[in-house]
């Protein structure tokens, strides 16, 4: 039987990695078949393993973000630590952190030195703010990235703000490692040259923030706080129906505006009333349009609302919470559903969102603490002797 070979089999990826912006994009190199070695602390590991206890006894966050990785306990304050974590990345294409600002530094694993060290290794740094500049000094958790950036600002009510529901800015920064390392291994086989890769939570969500900020720098006002409603265009946000669910649907151009008017308000007046003739007056005179199409929903049930918005072409949706969306038809139409194991169980994860014609997607374990340190160790030449003192030195 021959074996599945991935995108990047033969690619090994060091990571001294924590929380959720590595670990995501280191994630992803191994959905593709890139070998990682997560180095984690002796005993607790990654402090994700225990940010909560709700998947079998596991952090949900790290059963998301550490499938198909290995695990390598080190002491890097111990000398026997680094020269190990060096001997891995005498072998490694890769090498990702996300340390504390000046860890790197502190332990030699600095850019500088690195590439001195070793010219075909692509270093990744994932930092809050960037690794200079005034904030280069600066602890950046996720929260405070959406603060910083203005998206809070934008998130939530007129009465206050919110946080985005899901780790964002640590998402952003994950997914923009990715792609870079991704490049910089592309460019390392054209080119031969190996190019470090830097991304910051903060310059990663700011990329997110462009469309407010251009509409801030030359509107003179920011996009307003309005919930489900879209801040620039109406109407586009969600509604209560007469049975009480809210259904959200979407005008985006003249064709569905008038469609909206006549087939589903019963008001072809509306199509160039001058209150709602242009996609800016729509914004304009929002409270007006909302009280129209609000008491159109009160007289319709939700199912009756999407079936109308739909044989119209409109786009429209009912609001799921988050037990609906694990039973959507179409991730089990689609078979987007898979079986992953975690220590001790199985659990079902979700496939990989890019599809590669031919491949099938990796989807192997998620390790233990730890659970790959002997193997790892074998394979730079210890010995089990050599492992066990190490083991009874706290070193691994």
């Amino acid at each position: 039987m021959s074996v599945q070979r991935y995108p990047l089999s033969g690619v090994t990826v060091v990571s001294l990695e924590q929380a959720v912006a590595a670990p995501y994009a280191t994630r992803q190199l191994a959905d593709l078949g890139a070998r990682v070695i997560k180095v984690e602390r002796p005993g607790g590991g990654d402090f994700a393993r225990r940010y909560d206890t709700t998947v079998h006894g596991h952090s949900s966050y790290f059963v998301w973000l550490n499938r198909s990785k290995e695990s390598l306990t080190l002491d890097l304050k111990d000398p026997r630590g680094r020269d190990i974590l060096h001997e891995l990345l005498d072998g490694a294409d890769v090498f990702v952190q996300n340390l504390a600002p000046g860890a790197a530094d502190r332990l030699g694993l600095d850019v500088a030195t690195l590439t001195a060290r070793r010219p075909g290794l692509i270093p990744c740094t994932i930092s809050g703010y960037g690794t200079t500049g005034p904030w280069a000094d600066r602890k950046a958790y996720d929260l405070l990235v959406q603060c910083q950036t203005g998206l809070v600002s934008l998130t939530g009510t007129p009465e206050g703000t919110a946080r985005t529901g899901i780790s964002v800015a640590d998402i952003a920064a994950g997914m923009y490692a990715y792609s870079g390392v991704l490049t910089a291994l592309y460019t390392r086989a054209v080119t031969g040259e190996a190019h470090p890769v830097e991304v910051s939570l903060f310059e990663a969500l700011a990329e997110w923030m462009g469309q407010p900020a251009y509409y801030t720098r030359h509107g003179g006002s920011q996009p307003p706080r309005i919930g489900t409603q879209h801040a620039t265009i109406a109407p586009y946000g969600t509604y209560p129906a007469a049975d009480g669910r809210e259904v959200l649907f979407s005008i985006q151009n003249e064709r569905e505006w008038a469609a909206l008017c006549t087939g589903f308000l019963g008001r072809p007046e509306l199509v160039d009333d001058p209150r709602f003739a242009t996609a800016s007056d729509r914004v304009a005179h929002r409270e007006e349009l909302n009280t129209i199409v609000s008491a159109r929903f009160a007289r319709s049930a939700s199912d009756e609302i999407l079936e109308d918005l739909e044989a119209l072409g409109i786009a429209c949706a009912g609001v799921n919470d988050v037990p609906a969306f694990l039973d959507h038809p179409v991730l089990a139409a689609r078979g987007r559903w898979t079986e992953v194991a975690v220590p001790g169980a199985t659990v079902e994860a979700l496939l990989p969102p890019a599809d590669l014609a031919g491949l099938a997607a990796r989807m192997d374990p998620v390790p233990a603490v730890g659970e790959h340190t002997e193997a790892i160790l074998g394979e730079l030449g210890r010995t089990e002797e050599q492992v066990a003192a190490l083991r009874a030195d706290g070193v691994v």
